[in-house]
């Protein structure tokens, strides 16, 4: 197969810093793109700032013979956003993909966060990504071409306790992506997102109460997290960033050497009128039965 190149494309990446966002920059950037490394470089929790984090990834870009500037800009604040993306325009000329990887960690049960907790990770999952995208979206239009890729999580999806503000958060931007893929395809745009399963600072500081919930020996769960190294995570951002990329508004599932797809599906469910609570408790089996279900999709915004 034609390796897919990005040659003379431009690519922001959010939090590319650390972690998973700094194993998509480097690959983006190994395959021909021009990256803006993009990190307000702070802790996991929101606090602080520093441009260590950004300049070290573009210091390593670079030492390997790509091209890449540094953006110390927030993504919780719009107008910061916006400066990411003309970043982007006044380095390289233009933008043709978004990597929204930016976000913080901060778990807790869901009595103990308080409201300003469940804010903040709304301002930079959410809030940060919908900034961003923003900032870019008119460049992309009179472009006709763009590619979104974003970052969700299977903590949208529950099953852990402690991640109730930031899988609330994660499950917004699958709304986002779903909504803009329906309004990006008519303007050459395709917009799909990445749930990561990699150990990072911000899993590893959730490791040991995951550990615990699920009752894994903690050698058990190190040999796991061993097995989750962030750049396993990249080769499915840089395919879903590139043109020959025919998805949208998909949710690729990836890390451990793996993909899947992530898909919302609507069971065949029963149909009668009127309709009473006692009829679906009697065909609750039914109703919940997934094995003729189908995966709802996304289709193009009618004006």
């Amino acid at each position: 197969m034609t390796p897919l190149r990005f040659d003379e494309r431009v690519a922001v990446v959010t939090g590319a810093g650390r972690g998973v966002g700094r194993s998509h920059a480097k690959l983006l950037a190994a395959k021909g793109a021009r990256v803006i490394v993009a990190d307000h470089g702070v802790g996991i929790d929101g606090g602080g700032s520093s441009p260590e984090p950004a300049d070290e990834v573009v210091r390593e870009i670079s030492e390997s013979g790509g091209r890449a500037v540094a953006c110390y800009a927030s993504v919780a604040e719009p107008e910061d956003a916006q400066t990411i993306i003309d970043t982007a325009i006044e380095t390289f000329g233009r933008i043709d993909v978004v990597v929204n990887n930016a976000g913080i960690h901060d778990p807790g049960l869901f009595t103990e966060l308080s409201v300003e907790q469940f804010r903040r990770m709304l301002d930079v999952h959410y809030l940060g990504t919908v900034a961003v995208c923003r900032a870019a979206w008119p460049h992309f239009v009179a472009a006709g071409y763009g590619r979104v890729v974003n970052t969700v999580s299977e903590a949208m999806l529950g099953g852990i306790s402690e991640l109730t503000s930031y899988g609330a958060a994660k499950g917004a931007v699958f709304g986002l992506t779903r909504n803009l893929a329906t309004e990006g395809i008519r303007h050459g745009i395709r917009v799909n997102a990445v749930a990561p399963r990699a150990n990072t600072r911000m899993s590893a500081s959730h490791s040991d109460s995951v550990a615990a919930q699920l009752s894994i020996p903690k050698d058990v769960m190190n040999t796991i997290n061993a097995s989750m190294p962030p750049e396993l995570c990249a080769p499915a951002a840089a395919f879903l960033a590139h043109e020959d990329c025919p998805l949208n508004g998909e949710v690729l599932q990836i890390g451990m050497g793996g993909v899947a797809r992530l898909a919302v599906v609507r069971t065949a469910g029963i149909t009668k009128s009127p309709l009473s609570a006692e009829d679906i408790a009697e065909n609750l089996e039914q109703i919940m039965n997934i094995s003729d279900a189908q995966v709802t999709a996304v289709t193009e915004m009618v004006q």
